[in-house]
Parts: structure tokens; sequence; C-alpha cells
């Protein structure tokens, strides 16, 4: 077993030895802007993910994620993520004075525990899609003909692009199916360590697509320059939001790694 992960289970055991001391408890330290908790810890990623990334040899230095905080990575209460906090934050920052009455048209494509959070979101007409799991409406987002264009205001689309070969097309169909003037979060793991994607049609076994994809249902390792290029290629404005946007307290404040970037697209 590598070093890397025996630090990381040490780190891991000490902080379950501080939540036993009942020091993981209501508090001022963080903030959660998902559920809105003040709170002493945020939770560690379950070491298990670096126990299959040390298995299988990761391709890739672990920490050269660029919106991943391992340490700091669930909320004890809702157990949103760090990039869900990072959402949060940016609806947050934008559209705490949305006047009453108001409504936009938003589309969250393969929701998570967090549509829990944007479907109470009070300005908003929520609607999931998904090809596979449960959600409002069945989807194929490479080919998303039930929607007309313009359909929609907003759309949340996280981590969900690394799963599709055809990504471009998919890509495609978002800026479509967008309003003019609409936006939406679009997010996938990229590594800032290759600056070029790596995406290879041998890699089909499980093992192959842990070490170089980072994860079995993963078909591509995306590079910074590249994802940014693919948005580009379909219609979108692109914006990163980081640390110098936010602030580097709120990034802190909230559990949110200095490396994060949040890429909000825009149909101009």
């Amino acid at each position: 077993m590598s070093s890397t992960v025996l630090k990381f289970k040490k780190a891991v055991h000490a902080f379950i030895r501080e939540m036993r001391a009942d020091k993981y408890h209501l508090g001022d330290q963080y903030r959660c802007p998902v559920c809105r908790l003040g709170i002493n810890h945020f939770k560690p990623m379950d070491y298990s993910l670096l126990e299959m990334a040390d298995k299988y040899q990761l391709n890739y230095p672990m920490f050269s994620f660029e919106t991943a905080n391992y340490f700091q990575f669930a909320c004890p209460k809702c157990n949103s993520n760090d990039r869900d906090r990072l959402y949060a934050l940016y609806i947050e920052k934008n559209f705490s004075n949305v006047p009453a009455g108001k409504k936009y048209e938003m589309l969250d494509v393969a929701p998570s525990h967090l549509a829990k959070y944007l479907r109470a979101l009070p300005f908003v007409n929520y609607r999931s899609a998904d090809l596979y799991h449960p959600a409002d409406d069945k989807v194929d987002l490479r080919d998303m003909n039930i929607y007309e264009d313009g359909r929609w205001d907003i759309f949340v689309c996280s981590h969900v692009l690394e799963h599709i070969k055809e990504d471009q097309q998919a890509m495609n169909e978002l800026y479509r199916v967008l309003k003019p003037g609409g936006w939406g979060i679009a997010m996938v793991p990229i590594n800032l360590s290759i600056e070029e994607t790596f995406e290879d049609d041998s890699i089909t076994t499980d093992a192959d697509r842990w070490k170089y994809y980072g994860q079995d249902d993963h078909v591509r390792m995306y590079s910074k320059k590249d994802f940014v290029n693919k948005l580009k290629k379909a219609g979108f404005k692109v914006n990163e939001y980081g640390a110098d946007y936010f602030g580097a307290e709120s990034f802190r404040k909230h559990g949110i790694h200095p490396r994060s970037i949040l890429y909000i697209v825009e149909k101009v």
C-alpha cells in the first residue's frame, strides 16, 4: 500500500476519533450553503477511492484534480460534497434578490442528492432528466429531442460528460436547448497534470478505466484546455470562477479547495 494511502487513512482515523470525542458538532468554523448549517468540521471523502486509485495505480497524481477537497468533502447533515457547495455558493451570490414570482426553467441532468436543494429554490421551475435512473424525463443527453430549441433558462450538468463517448454531441444539445441569455453549470473531473485529454478506445476493462480515467464508468480523462475548447466549440461563452471571484475566505469557510473552479457557460 502506498504512503499516500497510509497517510490519508491515518488522517481519516484521526478525524473519526474526533467525532467520537464529540468535537464534531454545530459550530461556526465552517458553513454549508446547501443546508445552511454551521459546523466545526466537514467529513473527509471515504478513503475507498484512494484505495482503488492505489490498487489500480492511477496514472496521475492524486492531488492534481482541479475541484476536489478530499479532506473536507461532505456536509455531515445534507451530505453535499464540495462541488455541490460551490454551485450553491454561486446561486446564493447571484440570485439572492430575485423578484417575487419570477421563475426560471431549470433542467438538472442526471440529478444527484443536490436535487432537493435545487427543487426547493423559489425562483425555479425544476425538472430532472436521466437516461438510466429515476428522473422526471427519460432523456439521452446526446439527443434531447423531447425538448424544443431554447427550452431552458438554466441547466446543471455535473460530472456527466465524462461518462459519455459522444461528449461533443451532448454539449451541442445542451447549447441547443438553452435559451439565448441562459446559463448552465458544466462540470467534469479535470486533471491539471495533463495538457491533452486522454481517451483510448482500447481501454475497456474496469481496471484500465480506473488506471487511466479515475473511475470504472468513465470514458476519458479531461484536460482543462480541451474541456473549455469543447464547450466553446458547442457555442458557449465559458466563464471560470475561482477563489478570486468568491473570495479565499469564502472558499475556506465553505470547505472548497483553493484549486477549485466553477464553469458557468452562457448562450449569448
